[in-house]
């Protein structure tokens, strides 16, 4: 069963929310290239899990607003999406869930246009709510220009950079993967009115559910085909991305030195013998001892949330994510 199925909320409650963010903008004509490549990109496919965590946070409170909610999670799916926009052509990967990246599409200037465009559209749709409703939408779309630009920076100023520490790590992945997660959590309870205890515990989960899934993700780029990925697999390597398996693998010496070696003028053969070095390793079990780590800590936050019947929604997220089916 699918994960939407699972939690009982229809998804095109949210792609009609995503679509209307369009639609409802006067600068914009549903005929334009802009248009049109936004709406391809929304509807390409995704298991929306960004908005749909704003919908399960929204369960923990007394008084959800249906429409308000909607929205927050179509707000969410849309900074999700552009965010990946950029992120594509940061780590020069051409596939996207297995069709060509938007800057393969439309070329890196106008891919980057468009995603600025997503990110300003948010910040407009924030200025239009009323003051009450301002405060939730306003920290989730600051992430946009904070926390996700800042983890996207990181992830940039350390290409091929072997020195950079798992802390560093961890950071950037909070930044760039975890906020996000979380924040949908907690403002879909926030809007909800839920008690502020309960919104805080509902951040940590989603934190430790967004950090376990982009390490996942990470060690998915070394096990996985680029058929099951969408993606070219070993990219990450092959753009400079330091991942955790590759900090790890760089513990072991017998192959550290191969690995440290991998710059932008590598060839095709040199990064697979890299990858064939960590997956040799310990660093693949390490990598995913870590994930499970956190997976066991945001475990114990449900546990701290059982007296809500919404607690199972979390339970089911957990299943989802442990289940790697993402």
């Amino acid at each position: 069963m699918k994960l939407n199925e699972t939690l009982n909320i229809p998804l095109r409650s949210i792609d009609r929310e995503i679509e209307n963010i369009i639609k409802h903008d006067k600068h914009l004509s549903n005929s334009d290239l802009l248009s049109k490549s936004i709406i391809k990109l929304v509807n390409a496919g995704g298991k929306r899990i960004r908005p749909l965590m704003v919908v399960v946070g929204s369960r923990f409170g007394p008084s959800p607003d249906k429409k308000q909610i909607w929205q927050l999670a179509a707000i969410a799916e849309f900074i999700h999406a552009a965010s990946l926009i950029h992120d594509d052509i940061i780590d020069d990967s051409p596939l996207r869930r297995g069709q060509p990246a938007l800057h393969i599409q439309l070329g890196i200037e106008r891919a980057i246009y468009l995603g600025n465009y997503m990110s300003a559209r948010v910040m407009e749709l924030v200025s239009q709510y009323s003051a009450d409703q301002e405060r939730y939408a306003y920290d989730l779309s600051s992430l946009v220009t904070t926390q996700l630009c800042l983890g996207e920076y990181q992830q940039l100023t350390h290409k091929y950079d072997y020195g950079i520490t798992i802390e560093q790590y961890l950071e950037k992945t909070k930044n760039k993967t975890a906020g996000l997660m979380a924040s949908c959590l907690q403002i879909g309870a926030r809007a909800a009115k839920a008690p502020e205890e309960v919104y805080t515990l509902l951040y940590q989960f989603g934190e430790k559910l967004g950090m376990s899934f982009q390490i996942r993700d990470d060690l998915l780029d070394f096990i996985q085909t680029s058929h099951t990925l969408g993606k070219p697999a070993g990219n990450d390597l092959k753009s400079g991305q330091v991942t955790l398996p590759v900090l790890f693998a760089l513990q072991d010496k017998a192959c550290a030195a191969l690995i440290a070696s991998i710059d932008a003028a590598s060839s095709s053969e040199e990064v697979q013998l890299a990858i064939e070095a960590i997956s040799k390793s310990d660093a693949l079990a390490q990598t995913e001892a870590l994930s499970n780590q956190y997976l066991t800590e945001a475990q114990h936050i449900i546990e701290q949330l059982a007296d809500y019947p919404a607690h199972r929604d979390l339970q089911a997220l957990l299943d989802y994510f442990s289940g790697r089916d993402y």
